[in-house]
């Protein structure tokens, strides 16, 4: 089991910034990919970014330039910085692994085995 626990969500004006946090705890594993998702209101959850302990990365180009997901050394836990805010960013942000992942960095939801609990992001005009 692998556990994720997300913080650093919250209100902020367009234009600005928030970086997210996830510590992963639990059986975690050099072959997984580690990212992050989203869910606005009425939409589908969708991929934002990811990536794997090998060192491969993934962005959606919707979020491209603007967010940059990295990890800290000790392979326990991911951040997503966002910057340049925009109001269709609101929703909110989940983190999750995939496992058996090697050197893809992208996965759907239906592929991620573990999930947080999720932190919500408000972006206001």
């Amino acid at each position: 089991q692998v556990q994720l626990v997300e913080s650093g969500g919250g209100t902020v004006q367009a234009g600005g910034s928030l970086r997210l946090s996830c510590a992963a705890s639990g059986r975690t594993s050099s072959s997984d990919a580690m990212g992050w998702f989203r869910q606005g209101p009425g939409k589908e959850r969708e991929f934002v970014a990811a990536f794997t302990w090998t060192g491969a990365t993934a962005t959606a180009a919707s979020v491209k330039g603007r967010f940059t997901i990295s990890r800290n050394n000790a392979k326990t836990t991911a951040y997503l910085q966002m910057n340049s805010l925009k109001p269709e960013d609101t929703a909110v942000y989940y983190c999750a692994v995939k496992s058996g992942a090697y050197s893809v960095a992208y996965f759907t939801p239906g592929e991620a085995g573990y999930w947080g609990q999720g932190t919500q992001v408000t972006v206001s005009p």
